[in-house]
């Protein structure tokens, strides 16, 4: 098979705003430069695809330059990566994380949120999660009441720091926004903007007036250019109407989530609220994992996935809580998410992967990644052989980002003697050379 043809893939998003991140020059973790990591040529051997293709992929500038029979594109041998036994995969994206409030849940006494403390934490959980595979994250942060803009400063901080390892961006999650005590929020919402936040956000279920609270997010996105990630139960069939009736004309886009009261509506209710969001264009993000600590607990029920995917809304599916308070054994992996969509939420193995990849990316304004040439080379490569067994057992991963290897997770599994797995030749994940 010869190298495919290059094809272009979706532009980044204009104005600098969204998650998209661009492909070019970034700083390494350190504060050295990883321009020269990200020029260098790296190949991927022996990659079995979703087709069922066995094929070689020449990775170059954070971009798969090539992809061609095994053998076909030669690579010196300390630029080669043999992913014999893997599946190759998109990356997964992480739409809906709280970088501020993960790893707590194990904590004495009030939970700190000093800079230090903050970043910490959302770099920890960041780097939880890419080992996971998610080489890009939307962290929603809580600003004002007593502690202002210093955690969003924090995670800013901590997306600095990733930089080269991860792309993290930032929403900015204001508690009131209506009347005369949402004044500050108002303020501090501007000035979070004007710090780098990416995205604006907000809960509008805990503001005294919901419908003003969205009113003031979707004026403040258009001033600004910023995409919206409103955090909903999606409960109030009027407020969804409300919602995607002026969400309709907004550039770079809206979405919301994780709408579990949509599954407490009636059918024909949650349906008609379903066929409004999917008119606006208004995405949704789903936490199949758990709840979050932003919307009070109203029962731990998904978003009714099948419904929305059939009215033709963008369903992405994130993490939410990671080990705080909302959910003390929040794992942040993505594939977990893909397997309960599988097991629970009636989707194939395919529709729920490409629920926490391609519609993950897209909501978060990424530029769409296939395993093709001309696409960026944001790759996650999983030991199975298609997605249903991978959801299964995802142990071990090699995790590609921005056309280098940024982590990789290794997992033997290993049985005593055992005259019945040698003699039914059962498969065997282990070391060739006798243990300790």
């Amino acid at each position: 098979m010869s190298d495919s043809q290059p094809q272009q893939p979706s532009p980044p998003p204009r104005g600098g705003r969204g998650d998209g991140g661009g492909y070019g020059p970034a700083r390494g973790a350190a504060g050295g430069s990883a321009a020269g990591a990200e020029v260098a040529t790296l190949l991927l051997v022996g990659a079995r695809l979703t087709d069922g293709r066995t094929v070689d992929i020449r990775l170059r500038g954070g971009r798969i330059q090539a992809v061609g029979a095994p053998g076909s594109l030669p690579v010196p041998a300390p630029s080669r990566v043999d992913l014999s036994g893997y599946l190759l995969l998109p990356a997964p994206a992480e739409p809906h994380a709280h970088g501020d409030t993960a790893m707590t849940a194990d904590g004495e006494g009030p939970v700190s949120y000093t800079a230090d403390e903050v970043q910490r934490r959302a770099t920890e959980s960041a780097l939880l999660q890419l080992g996971h595979g998610a080489t890009a994250l939307r962290s929603h942060v809580r600003i004002g009441e007593a502690h202002g803009l210093g955690p969003l400063e924090a995670v800013l901080q901590a997306r600095r720091s990733l930089r080269g390892l991860a792309d993290l961006t930032t929403v900015a999650v204001p508690r009131l926004l209506t009347g005369a005590a949402g004044a500050d929020g108002r303020a501090m919402l501007r000035d979070a903007v004007k710090m780098g936040a990416s995205v604006i956000g907000g809960c509008p279920d805990l503001d005294p007036d919901p419908a003003g609270y969205l009113d003031t997010v979707l004026e403040l996105a258009g001033e600004q250019g910023c995409p919206v990630d409103l955090h909903t139960d999606g409960d109030d069939p009027a407020r969804l109407t409300r919602l995607a009736a002026m969400a309709g004309g907004l550039r770079p886009g809206v979405t919301i989530g994780p709408c579990g009261g949509l599954s407490r509506l009636p059918l024909d209710v949650a349906s008609r609220a379903a066929d409004e969001l999917a008119a606006a264009g208004v995405g949704v993000t789903c936490l199949p994992q758990g709840d979050c600590a932003a919307l009070e607990r109203r029962g731990l029920r998904t978003a009714p996935v099948r419904l929305l995917r059939s009215a033709g809304v963008r369903v992405a599916a994130g993490s939410g809580a990671l080990r705080d308070a909302a959910n003390p054994v929040g794992r942040g992996d993505p594939l977990e998410a893909a397997y309960l969509l599988a097991s629970q939420g009636g989707l194939r193995p395919a529709e729920a992967y490409e629920a926490v990849s391609a519609t993950a990316r897209e909501v978060m304004g990424l530029p769409e990644v296939r395993v093709e040439a001309g696409f960026p080379a944001e790759l996650l490569a999983v030991r199975g052989d298609r997605i249903a067994g991978v959801l299964s057992l995802a142990y071990s991963r090699i995790v590609i980002h921005r056309g280098r290897v940024v982590a990789r997770t290794s997992a033997v599994r290993e049985y005593c003697d055992s005259a019945v797995a040698v003699a039914l030749d059962l498969p065997r994940q282990g070391r060739t050379e006798p243990g300790p």
